[in-house]
């Protein structure tokens, strides 16, 4: 049996979610993640017949949940005018994984800070405490999604947190796009807290700056940013990631979760998928 169970985040299809699910399953993976914060999904939108619905459509194809996605997007968590509101929401999403049988959240924090003394940092901090406190009561982890910051400065920052409620989403891509850092060291640098991870690849075409990029994503663009000369994801197998080392090194440390396929990009997304899981079937 294999280490490691195949996902697929189910909204890169852009398909209707339920029918999503059913080509993951029809794909071979053995879960889902899936989108919480708006849309068909939303949180706000899932009473309690809505969530035994979704669970019970998943099981009944076979699947599990390996994560849903909480990213609320903006900023993330660096502003503290935003803390009522996004603290309020992550928890409900909190309560809603519960309900759905899966005990991962992933989400965006902004990218952190170099100096700790920093307010955004400090800010960040009290929100991932609070919200770490939250989810480990109810048995879940937020998973901080790598990218905005290099390895070992989250490494810092979730020392800092000091929480079994708060760990990582490895992504492999986000690091190699926008850090152009070793997805296969920061294995290592982060293995006591990665509890999910995503299977995405990438390439890096010019140094950038990463408060630059992510604000553009929050704000909706920045003159003169132009992302797709900077970086660029791409199939799995085609970009930098070092799949044989980055696979030999999350099993190395004992992780035994999901290696969940998203695609972000592309016209042909349910290809793109196809192609993802049977690369990742090849390798593990």
């Amino acid at each position: 049996m294999s280490k490691f169970l195949i996902g697929v985040m189910v909204d890169s299809f852009r398909i209707p979610i339920y029918d999503g699910v059913v080509k993951a399953r029809e794909l071979g993976a053995n879960g889902i993640q899936v989108y919480v914060v708006d849309g068909e999904m939303s949180v706000d939108a899932m009473d309690a017949a809505r969530r035994r619905e979704f669970r019970s459509h998943v099981e009944k194809n076979g699947l599990a949940i390996s994560a849903l996605c909480g990213d609320l997007g903006g900023h993330g968590f660096q502003k503290p005018e935003e803390n009522e509101w996004k603290i309020a929401k992550s928890k409900a999403i909190v309560d809603l994984a519960v309900d759905l049988g899966t005990n991962v959240v992933t989400t965006h924090i902004g990218v952190v800070p170099a100096e700790k003394t920093s307010p955004t940092y400090q800010n960040q901090l009290f929100v991932c405490r609070e919200l770490g406190k939250y989810a480990e009561a109810k048995g879940v982890t937020f998973a901080i999604e790598t990218g905005p910051e290099k390895a070992d400065r989250l490494k810092g920052f979730l020392d800092d947190v000091g929480s079994k409620g708060i760990g990582v989403n490895l992504d492999p891509a986000n690091l190699i796009m926008v850090q152009n850092d070793d997805p296969v060291k920061a294995v290592y640098t982060l293995k006591d807290y990665i509890v999910h991870t995503h299977a995405k690849d990438g390439v890096q075409y010019k140094p950038c700056d990463p408060v630059k990029v992510y604000a553009s994503f929050a704000e909706g663009g920045i003159e003169g940013l132009n992302i797709g000369e900077l970086f660029n994801e791409l199939p799995l197998g085609e970009g930098k990631v070092d799949w044989d080392r980055y696979l030999a090194a999350l099993s190395e440390v004992g992780y035994r979760g999901y290696l969940t396929v998203e695609r972000e990009v592309g016209a042909n997304p349910e290809a793109d998928i196809r192609t993802a899981v049977n690369f990742l079937k090849s390798k593990i």
